[in-house]
């Protein structure tokens, strides 16, 4: 309890130092600042919270980022196939060198203009801070972040890359990238968010917040490979309007303890949500995701699939909650929570839920939880192939499930090479 009060009390002397400095919304800052005094860091007392132990967060008295990161020092990271339409962040900062956007019009890919009045009716008012005491310590000290907005109409097919790295800048440090994203009525648009860090104790507390208005299509692939010195905490949440769609992938690897909320409204009638994970865990890792899809309008459909493969000592959790309100008649909702484990000291929590308000309604929902089967793994080495090789093909084949809904094949091919690596 000392080590959560500290940490309360650090950020708050850092808020006051830094507020001044701090680009626009002066009065939404203030309020989440004190929204979070009262809140405090989740303790495990929580019912969000009570798997995962955040103390090693708690009892760091992580820095602000004061001076950018050196930008040659990662440049190898932001290479790659995505870099064609790439905005990048180097500890938390806007790296031009390593961007690269040419955009057609209507289209618009930029630091987050926090003194622009036209992006208040989106940033800060779809994530909500109450109860959120990461998400108000982001909106109390959001300094960068990406700005993307797609015009009415506009069908933009080259993905837009998102990359944030991180370096070991020696001592821990905190940032707080902030996302934007609105597409307008009728828009389509592919997003791919990445998180990479090399070595070194940092915290990443992200936001972001997406709009998908009527007839729009969004695809959003998340990619965290953090240090596994660091700590990864992120909330995204999406407010979906009449017909549209929203596709989201996001895929955990990296992190000591990462943790992601994710969270869509779907306001407008036929409006269709796909979320699909897949987190893995090795070592002492601790990997949660807890998502909460909100069905308000009629005839809106949910699809939900969260796969989770653990080794060594590692911890994962998935807490996923449906609810179908009383105005969302013929709501189509499913949603599956399927986890593998590797060792007989890996755990994993799972607590898929519907909250069901309406009577005409088509939903279902359900968890597993096994090993490797025995019988196959003696199958495939009869046929020669080596213990590791076959643990390894019976995971890809688990994993490929979500990975080949992936549209975009750079991300693919990248997760090729850096899954299964405790398989043995």
């Amino acid at each position: 309890m000392t080590g959560v009060l500290e940490i309360r009390d650090h950020f708050q002397s850092e808020f006051d130092r830094a507020a001044r400095k701090l680009p626009g919304f002066e009065s939404t800052r203030k309020a989440a600042m004190e929204r979070f005094a009262a809140l405090g860091l989740p303790t495990g007392s929580e019912e969000a919270w009570r798997f995962t132990d955040i103390t090693p967060i708690a009892e760091t008295q992580f820095k602000a980022v004061t001076r950018p990161g050196d930008p040659a020092r990662v440049a190898d990271l932001a290479r790659g196939p995505l870099q064609a339409c790439q905005i990048a962040f180097v500890d938390g900062q806007h790296a031009p060198r390593l961007s690269k956007l040419d955009l057609p019009a209507g289209v618009t890919v930029e630091p987050i203009p926090f003194r622009d009045a036209s992006i208040e009716k989106h940033l800060t008012k779809l994530a909500p801070v109450d109860g959120r005491a990461f998400t108000a310590l982001n909106t109390a000290f959001m300094r960068d972040g990406a700005c993307i907005r797609i015009g009415k109409g506009i069908r933009f097919d080259t993905p837009i890359h998102i990359l944030f790295l991180s370096t070991d800048r020696g001592a821990p440090y905190v940032t707080h990238p902030r996302v934007l994203i609105v597409a307008e009525e009728g828009a389509h648009v592919s997003i791919v968010e990445s998180f990479v860090g090399i070595s070194g104790v940092y915290l990443t507390n992200a936001v972001n917040e997406i709009a998908v208005a009527e007839g729009a299509t969004v695809e959003y692939t998340r990619v965290q490979r953090e240090s596994h010195q660091a700590y990864h905490v992120a909330a995204l949440q999406v407010r979906q309007g009449r017909q549209s769609v929203f596709k989201s992938h996001s895929i955990a690897l990296g992190a000591a303890i990462s943790r992601m909320d994710t969270g869509t409204e779907l306001a407008g009638e036929g409006a269709e949500v796909t979320l699909n994970g897949l987190f893995e865990g090795t070592g002492r890792q601790i990997v949660d995701n807890h998502t909460f899809i909100d069905h308000i309008s009629p005839h809106t459909t949910s699809r939900e699939l969260y796969k989770g493969i653990l080794g060594g000592q590692s911890h994962g959790i998935f807490d996923g909650r449906i609810v179908v309100r009383a105005t969302a008649q013929k709501t189509n909702a499913v949603q599956a929570s399927r986890n593998l484990l590797l060792s007989k000291e890996a755990i994993v929590n799972t607590k898929p839920q519907l909250e069901i308000l309406a009577n005409d309604v088509k939903c279902k929902h359900g968890a597993t939880i096994g090993q490797l089967d025995e019988d196959v793994l003696f199958y495939l080495r009869s046929r020669g192939i080596g213990l590791a090789d076959a643990r390894r093909l019976l995971v890809h084949a688990f994993a490929s499930e979500i990975l080949d809904q992936v549209s975009v094949e750079a991300v693919r091919a990248q997760l090729g090479g850096c899954l299964f690596m405790m398989v043995h």
